[in-house]
């Protein structure tokens, strides 16, 4: 299976604290949309 196609199979990735979808690559290890982590930062 070509790598392109894997990705497009993933799943969409929620935010672990809000439940928003987050808009970033699948291959990413974030769990938090920006949202939430821009809120922690503040």
């Amino acid at each position: 299976m070509p790598v392109s196609e894997f990705y497009r199979n993933c799943h969409i990735k929620i935010c672990a604290e809000c439940g928003h979808k987050i808009e970033e690559q699948h291959e990413s290890y974030l769990y938090e949309c920006e949202r939430c982590m821009n809120e922690k930062d503040e």
